[in-house]
């Protein structure tokens, strides 16, 4: 049973005279605790499809199904709430607070939660050990290196227990070592809590740690490898050609 259902999703922007479609009738069903990448050239509709998933914006047709709930149908106030409850973010640039240390940034989204403070500091610390920053829970975004950096934003994705996790270009501004530590820690993630992880990656290596890899491409998504991927004869050929 699909645990995320896209269906007949397009989504345009009018820039003047111009209709961009980066999104053109798309359908993909994800399993709970599934690991998808998707890849395309810039501009192609990857962090496009990402955010209607996150519920930061709506298709101009089509629905979205996550766990049951329809959230193209929700109002601003009820999506917020659903985010707040069911959804992590992971950004390229970290998007951390300069003014909070890496405890206080990963509290961020549990302020939304009902919760007492002791509840709050569990989640947090746990989060902390999950992305081995235990010892960095008082060091301000500054005192930390860009991996660690980014580890604070993966543990404040995963603190308030997410069924679904968004990742758009998680490694992006890291060296190729760090990048792949950061790929581990996803994957080692994804597998032990058992959340539904989508990853936007422009690296062809770091696409193939997902269960599966789909294609961005004019406003199509075409699977590429992994799980039930079965190479058609046009593909055959041109890779042959």
């Amino acid at each position: 049973m699909s645990f995320i259902e896209i269906q007949n999703v397009t989504k345009q922007y009018h820039k003047g005279e111009e209709t961009i479609t980066p999104l053109d009738d798309v359908s993909l069903d994800i399993v709970q605790g599934e690991f998808i990448s998707l890849m395309g050239a810039s501009g192609t509709g990857k962090s496009t499809l990402l955010n209607l998933i996150a519920s930061i914006d709506k298709p101009d047709s089509g629905r979205i199904v996550i766990d049951g709930t329809e959230i193209t149908r929700l109002s601003r106030t009820k999506l917020a709430n659903w985010r707040a409850g069911n959804l992590g973010y992971i950004f390229q640039t970290h998007n951390l607070i300069p003014v909070l240390t890496a405890y206080e940034n990963i509290e961020l989204p549990l302020l939304l939660l009902p919760m007492s403070r002791t509840e709050r500091r569990n989640r947090i610390e746990i989060a902390l050990k999950a992305v081995d920053l235990l010892d960095r829970a008082d060091h301000y975004p500054r005192q930390l290196s860009g991996g660690q950096e980014q580890r604070v934003g993966i543990a404040r994705s995963i603190v308030a227990h997410p069924k679904v996790v968004v990742a758009d270009e998680p490694t992006g501004d890291l060296d190729p070592k760090t990048s792949d530590q950061i790929l581990d820690l996803l994957k080692r993630l994804n597998e032990q809590l058992n959340v539904t992880l989508l990853m936007v990656t422009h690296d062809r290596e770091a696409a193939k740690i997902a269960d599966k890899q789909f294609q961005l491409d004019h406003g199509k998504l075409v699977q590429t490898g992994g799980r039930g991927f079965q190479i058609t004869e046009v593909q055959e050929a041109q890779t042959t050609a």
